[in-house]
């Protein structure tokens, strides 16, 4: 069966991210008094920022209400922001872009997906001119759909969007064991992990995904000689 439609994360697995997502987040709620370890952070890699820093202000005892959670989350992104406008270590994950347009020449369309709000996905793909040099063809966030990973809401919009209706003709790529489900629930027909970012391939293959890959370049022939219900 054909693929018609591969959707990547971005941080840590289409952007390479020296840990600027776990160091903007720990600042943020440590800016509200809330002092989480690095390592805390770390296992919500993945997750929609507002429902990270709800969980983790819960777990300290703090007041996670809307109110909380939208400040903390808002300091969040303007930190954000400034780390992808500026950072000198922000760009395209090696290989990439490469396997950007050689899925694009073989017919497959091109999505990036994000835990991140709108504003900053957009400013990563506008630095990358990844519109503008025709490297993907749609991407979304977690805030532009009812709810985020590991719901299947993004994948779902993306697959309306482009014109796919069997979701077996989707790839999902990411980093994070919320990657994989998110996968898993939009009825992937393939569910593809990378440790290229917030985890390990110990940490990837007790979710078990269809392959475990230690570099983005490792996509476009697993793709070629894919066989459904095999596993790497």
């Amino acid at each position: 069966m054909a693929f018609e439609l591969a959707v990547f994360d971005m941080a840590g697995t289409t952007v390479h991210d020296p840990d600027l997502v776990t160091q903007a987040l720990t600042e943020a709620l440590g800016a509200f008094g809330c002092q989480v370890s690095a390592a805390k952070v770390r296992l919500l890699m993945g997750y929609t920022k507002p429902a990270a820093i709800r969980s983790l202000l819960s777990e300290h005892d703090f007041a996670a209400d809307d109110a909380q959670v939208d400040a903390v989350h808002a300091d969040f992104v303007e930190r954000m922001l400034h780390c992808y406008r500026n950072g000198n270590d922000v760009r395209p994950m090696a290989g990439a872009e490469d396997v950007f347009a050689q899925l694009r020449g073989a017919g497959i369309r091109v999505a990036v997906n994000t835990a991140f709000s709108r504003d900053i996905a957009e400013t990563l793909i506008g630095r990358f001119g990844w519109r503008t040099r025709g490297l993907i063809d749609d991407a979304t966030s977690a805030d532009q759909v009812a709810e985020g990973r590991p719901a299947p809401d993004m994948i779902r919009q993306l697959m309306l969007r482009n014109g796919v209706t069997d979701p077996r003709r989707v790839v999902k790529v990411g980093d994070t064991e919320v990657d994989i489900r998110e996968g898993r629930r939009a009825g992937c027909g393939l569910v593809i992990a990378v440790t290229t970012g917030a985890y390990g391939r110990e940490q990837l293959e007790p979710y078990q995904p269809d392959a475990l890959l230690d570099s983005l370049a490792e996509l476009p022939p697993l793709l070629a000689s894919f066989v459904p219900g095999q596993t790497r």
